[in-house]
């Protein structure tokens, strides 16, 4: 496989391959007991705010069928800490950090966005399903006016390049998609989880405490490959394709799709070493295809 060339530019930012890890599933000290995070092509970080969240009540995951659904809520313990232990900590390795920002007004993203500027990460994922406060709790992403205006602001102090996280709980994901490309998005992240529910029939009451929670697993894939392919013939901007990849096959998938780069979650959570296993098997893919960059597995799609 020393043949293979599965290096990428992705917003002005070279990596070494296409995968990367998902926010919210990785941890730098744990994930890193499993394999060498040197080998992936980045590193997305676990979302960061502007001050400590506690996240929600347990509990907060469940298994579903074909997946799982989850309601932490985006428990994290604010950007001073973050860049202390988990940016200290990745500054050991040579992978590119992607850091996820979150947060509940445009003003604390911004907040963490300037925080991090001086900091060692090489972009931001800026995750707009988030609820608004100012705006009764309704997602940044499910408006496209609201997506450009937190992208704009936050784009205006940051000086690292910025992804925009999308949610797919939208009726037209590439409006949204297009309203943060012409506010200065530098790339696009999709999908984020879809809502859904379970109920315990026994108890007669929500499994979640949160009564509602993301679902993720393979089986939003074909949802996500879906809305990755319709993002990519409306915008010129880099994706990030996710959602579902459990083989390396399905990373060729996202990408013939439209996706610059992968990033592996759910998968990770049942098998640990999942990110650099997919990666192997893309490069086996690769190999069996006659592929030599993943330019060329890009380009053998055909509708």
């Amino acid at each position: 496989m020393n043949n293979l060339d599965l290096s990428v530019n992705f917003a002005g930012v070279h990596l070494k391959n296409p995968v990367t890890t998902a926010s919210g599933t990785f941890s730098a000290r744990e994930s890193g007991e499993f394999y060498d995070i040197n080998k992936l092509g980045a590193v997305i970080t676990k979302g960061v705010a502007s001050e400590p969240w506690s996240g929600n009540p347990t509990p907060r995951i469940a298994e579903a069928y074909g997946g799982m659904l989850n309601a932490v809520g985006l428990q994290n313990p604010g950007v001073e800490e973050f860049i202390k232990s988990e940016l200290s900590y990745l500054e050991n390795f040579s992978t590119p950090v992607i850091a996820n920002v979150a947060g509940r007004t445009i003003e604390e993203y911004c907040s963490v966005a300037e925080r991090l500027n001086e900091a060692d990460v090489a972009m931001l994922e800026i995750n707009i399903s988030c609820p608004n406060v100012k705006k009764g709790g309704i997602g940044f992403g499910t408006d496209p006016k609201m997506a450009g205006e937190v992208t704009k602001a936050v784009k205006a102090v940051s000086k690292k390049p910025i992804i925009i996280k999308l949610t797919p709980n939208v009726t037209d994901i590439t409006e949204i998609a297009k309203s943060v490309e012409s506010e200065g998005a530098d790339g696009i992240s999709l999908i984020n989880t879809l809502l859904g529910m379970k109920i315990d029939v026994q108890r007669k009451k929500p499994i979640l405490a949160n009564t509602l929670g993301g679902f993720s697993g393979p089986a939003v894939k074909p949802v996500a490959v879906r809305m990755v392919y319709q993002v990519r013939t409306a915008v010129k901007l880099p994706i990030i394709g996710l959602g579902g990849i459990m083989t390396g096959e399905d990373a060729a998938e996202f990408i013939m799709a439209g996706a610059d780069i992968v990033s592996v979650g759910t998968a990770a959570l049942i098998n640990p070493t999942a990110p650099v296993d997919i990666l192997e098997e893309l490069k086996i893919y690769m190999e069996e295809q006659g592929f030599k960059t993943i330019a060329q597995v890009r380009e053998a799609f055909q509708v």
